[in-house]
């Protein structure tokens, strides 16, 4: 079989991986942090796989000076991680607590020393619990909140971080938090969904402008959605009409006020059984239409979807955990359907083409924008063989496919900057627990011991080159 033709890449093209904060942190009762939803939720029986928790998850707040150097070895110049909000704002409220930010600072600092360059997510779903305990997001006031705590670490952390993202996946924090209620807080109600994404776009807007008022010149400030591929089951009007309600709910209830300044009309008729969307107050939209300096994507598999009526048998096939409960208000009797080829181990099908899709959506949609892929990976069952080695081809060939469709949407024109690996090791993925393992790096949780995976090594002679290597077991 010949060998594929040569991949390259500009030559500042960011090669990054990403993490968050609960997932690979720990330390959950150290340095004035608070609980957050996620420690309730996973605390709660019943919630997660095995119940587990983040109380240790990979123990990354005490071994960060390792983790770091593990970034350097394998040629990453680029590292996206997320701040924990009860870590420097405990309860949400009042001033920051100095041993959480000085957690980050020399986080930064170690980055920086190892020419790997730092972004900063301030939201990756882990609001303190006394905000939830008041309301959570459909309330208001934790946009402000949330405004106050970006200045704070804006302030802190401005002068050595260039970029900076509001929120990651705000749909997985409304529709699963509050709709489907496989996520913290695990609410299940349809009108709260919508009034949660409402406050989650005011709240990037509204902490926009804070970050925009304490940042030094030339800070990039982005967002990072999970803007979603929704493909029609047929081209019929009836599937055609289902396929725009969910992109609507996927996409549009985020994409239409960030990037237009409205929602979608066709989102506001499709759910005005659910709520009349009068929580929307005059002057909230101009807020949230913020000028961008960038798009952060998250590509993972694509949504199969028909009219109602023709829905398959067995649980909902919308990727997004089994609940009794829709994450799609309003549209709870569309179908959605698996995707036929090959899986991974979380049931999603690989569809490297649906990221190129995506890529070029938002390319048109948002000209002038740089854009990102803040997340792309795939969780497979890795297990050491019997040297301690960890053999992983499928993800090696998973990443050189979708990273060959970032290349290609490049060359057609996409101003894409930088692709961040998700994840950048194994870590507590929200619901599955322990069970599920995204990292290119595995880690044994009962010694914590870090060990690069074939896939891992793959990607390092890609970061290094520029080039994409064959698929190979390295």
């Amino acid at each position: 079989m010949p060998e594929p033709m040569t991949v390259s890449f500009p030559p500042a093209f960011l090669w990054g991986a990403a993490t968050s904060a609960y997932q690979i942190e720990g330390a959950v009762r150290e340095g004035g942090r608070t609980p957050s939803i996620w420690d309730t939720f996973s605390h709660t029986p019943g919630k997660t796989a095995g119940g587990d928790t983040g109380d240790i998850a990979v123990d990354h707040y005490h071994r960060y000076r390792d983790d770091v150097a593990l970034m350097a070895e394998l040629g990453l110049n680029a590292y996206r991680f997320s701040v924990s909000w009860p870590r420097v704002r405990p309860t949400g409220r009042g001033p920051a607590a100095q041993a959480g930010l000085d957690f980050y600072r020399r986080l930064v600092d170690e980055l920086l020393s190892h020419g790997i360059k730092p972004a900063v997510t301030l939201y990756h779903w882990d609001l303190p619990q006394e905000l939830e305990d008041a309301g959570g997001w459909p309330e208001r006031d934790t946009a402000l909140r949330f405004a106050e705590y970006a200045q704070l670490v804006g302030e802190a952390l401005g002068d050595r971080v260039e970029q900076w993202i509001t929120l990651n996946e705000p749909w997985c924090s409304a529709f699963l938090g509050y709709g489907s209620g496989v996520h913290a807080p695990g609410r299940t109600e349809p009108a709260a969904t919508l009034r949660a994404a409402h406050h989650l776009n005011l709240a990037h807007g509204l902490a926009t402008q804070a970050l925009r008022s304490v940042l030094p010149a030339h800070r990039s400030v982005a967002v990072s959605l999970n803007s979603q591929v929704i493909r029609p089951l047929t081209q019929s009007p009836a599937d055609l009409a289902a396929a725009q309600r969910i992109d609507d709910l996927a996409n549009g209830v985020f994409h239409g006020p960030i990037l237009h300044g409205a929602y979608p009309a066709t989102l506001l008729e499709a759910t005005s059984s659910v709520t009349d969307w009068s929580y929307v107050l005059d002057g909230d939209l101009a807020d949230i239409h913020q000028p961008l300096d960038a798009l952060g994507l998250n590509y993972y598999t694509p949504a199969l979807v028909s009219s109602p009526g023709s829905a398959p048998n067995g649980p909902r096939a919308d990727g997004h955990g089994t609940s009794a409960h829709s994450p799609w208000p309003g549209s709870e009797d569309v179908a959605f359907h698996q995707t036929p080829g090959e899986r991974t181990a979380m049931g999603w099908t690989v569809e490297p083409s649906g990221l190129y899709d995506l890529i070029t959506r938002y390319s048109r949609e948002a000209p002038g924008l740089q854009l990102y892929v803040t997340e792309n990976g795939a969780a497979y069952d890795d297990k050491p063989d019997a040297d301690g080695r960890v053999h992983d081809p499928e993800r090696v060939a998973y990443l050189r496919a979708h990273l060959a469709e970032v290349n290609r949407a490049i060359a057609d024109g996409a101003d894409v900057r930088g692709y961040y690996l998700w994840s950048l090791m194994d870590n507590f993925e929200w619901a599955y627990g322990y069970d599920k393992r995204f990292g290119a790096v595995y880690v044994d949780y009962a010694t914590q011991e870090r060990t690069p995976k074939s896939s891992a090594l793959w990607y390092a002679r890609a970061a290094r080159t520029g080039e994409l290597p064959p698929v190979e077991d390295v």
